[in-house]
């Protein structure tokens, strides 16, 4: 018999794949159902949002919904959101800066899984390097940057951005073009998805 997408879910709760490599007992973060329009895939939960369990629980989330014109409620709403980052515990802090990568065995392991209860979902929105690198393979450009910059090259099932981190105020301070040119797009394509 098939697994029902809140079995697995609930599976995925229990996970203990890279217990032995997580700063914290594992508590994987991640919202979906199957009536989700949109899938947002980022790199994994920061300490706050491992202590809250609630996705995009920060200041990241906060400059995401902005980007994407969307309030809380229509955020956190499954029929409208899936949140499946490439690593769904907080990998721990990375001496140099930020956070460390996302843990490798989560999107191998659950990410297809999980993508099969999602066939009403209409775009993919793949956040940050990690995301766009896993999904995107080959026919991603030679950098974040490039890639971001020619997102229109992956519709309809893909819109890559840059990650919504206060880490990346640098990045955008350089490339205005994307709030000129990329910002207004999203909020189109996901208000014209959503409402």
């Amino acid at each position: 018999m098939k697994k029902s997408l809140p079995k697995l879910l609930e599976e995925v709760k229990k996970c203990q794949i890279c217990v032995e490599n997580l700063p914290f007992a594992p508590r994987p973060v991640l919202t979906a159902n199957k009536k989700s329009k949109i899938i947002l895939i980022g790199q994994a939960p920061g300490i706050h949002v491992q202590q809250t369990g609630k996705p995009w629980n920060d200041k990241s989330g906060d400059r995401l919904r902005d980007w994407m014109g969307v309030d809380d409620e229509t955020f956190y709403n499954t029929d409208n959101f899936a949140n499946l980052p490439m690593g769904f515990c907080y990998p721990g802090k990375n001496p140099k800066s930020g956070d460390m990568p996302p843990r490798k065995e989560c999107a191998p392991h659950w990410h297809e899984q999980i993508l099969e209860f999602l066939p009403q979902a209409e775009m993919i929105i793949l956040i940050g390097a990690y995301a766009q690198k896993y999904y995107l393979g080959k026919s991603r450009k030679k950098n974040l940057t490039e890639t971001v910059r020619t997102f229109e090259e992956y519709f309809p099932k893909f819109f890559p951005v840059v990650h919504p981190s206060p880490l990346n105020y640098r990045w955008m301070g350089k490339n205005a073009w994307f709030e000129k040119d990329v910002l207004p797009i999203l909020k189109l394509r996901v208000n014209e998805i959503l409402f």
